[in-house]
């Protein structure tokens, strides 16, 4: 009780983050993706320092609640940080929430929570060579160039999607990177191919934080960006777990029925908010939710 306590709290927070954050997009010049500019006026905000404050906090209560209960019982409850952000929106504006949108959040968070709950990942190694991980490099580097390109080039409405997408990428890239890393450090620091993994992480993590404000800022809505790197983000840990380091999920046939279901459920709500959100972000300029 005192982890799912500790990680509802640690939700808020990390929704009341994400609100300010989006807003504090909002306050300064648009950029292009991956601008480090932006991060340089976004530092002159007192609202986006407040919000990596916030960030901060969250954080922390999620580390505590790690210490008292199970991975598998943390993780599928922080991700309904997306469904604070949208009421912590919607209450901010003194608006009322467009029912296709809220249900488009609503199958989003609970297909990621019943889909982590079923999967359960168990085992697996705590390191992987550098030969072993110059696929999922090159892939990522892929990955993100396509949809930077995307976004670029593609029909404007949906650039948004596109950056949350590779924003979601990175952070599964960079949670990885994080379970890795602590064993890797007493290999030293002065072979690259030893330390590999702190010396991506380096490089795969500003990255993702510099595409999260790309993605507020170019999104008049919060919810389809959240919802799109909140679900994207665990599915592509647990993915990159699976292959690398050989975790196994659960596998019966009723944990499987249960992972394609939720997996549906969550595609849903995705596909709902890509081609809601735009329609009610040209109605509604001034709104954030």
């Amino acid at each position: 009780m005192i982890a799912v306590g500790l990680t509802l709290v640690a939700a808020f927070f990390f929704g009341l983050s994400s609100v300010m954050e989006q807003r504090s997009t909002k306050q300064v010049p648009q950029r292009g993706a991956l601008s480090p500019r932006l991060l340089v006026d976004l530092a002159r905000r007192a609202l986006w320092l407040a919000a990596i404050g916030v960030n901060i906090v969250g954080s922390v209560l999620q580390v505590v609640a790690l210490h008292f209960g199970a991975l598998a019982v943390v993780q599928p409850i922080i991700v309904s940080d997306l469904l604070f952000a949208v009421l912590i929106a919607m209450v901010a504006r003194h608006r009322r929430g467009d029912w296709v949108i809220l249900a488009g959040v609503v199958c989003c968070a609970a297909g990621i929570a019943c889909f982590l709950a079923a999967a359960h990942p168990t085992g697996g190694r705590k390191t992987v060579t550098f030969t072993a991980a110059m696929p999922l490099a090159v892939a990522l580097v892929a990955f993100l160039a396509c949809c930077l390109a995307a976004a670029r080039w593609g029909p404007r409405r949906i650039r948004p999607v596109w950056l949350a997408l590779a924003c979601g990428v990175d952070f599964g890239v960079t949670a990885f990177l994080l379970k890795v890393v602590p064993d890797t450090l007493p290999e030293g620091f002065s072979d690259p191919l030893r330390q590999w993994p702190l010396y991506m992480l380096v490089i795969v993590g500003p990255v993702g934080f510099l595409l999260n404000q790309d993605a507020f800022q170019a999104s008049r809505l919060i919810s389809p960006v959240l919802a799109v790197i909140t679900t994207v983000d665990p599915l592509v840990s647990i993915a990159i777990a699976h292959f690398w380091l050989k975790e196994g999920v659960a596998s019966a046939p009723l944990d499987i029925a249960a992972e394609v279901l939720s997996l549906t459920v969550m595609t849903a709500g995705i596909y709902a908010l890509a081609h809601r959100a735009p329609h009610v972000g040209r109605q509604s300029p001034g709104s954030y939710d």
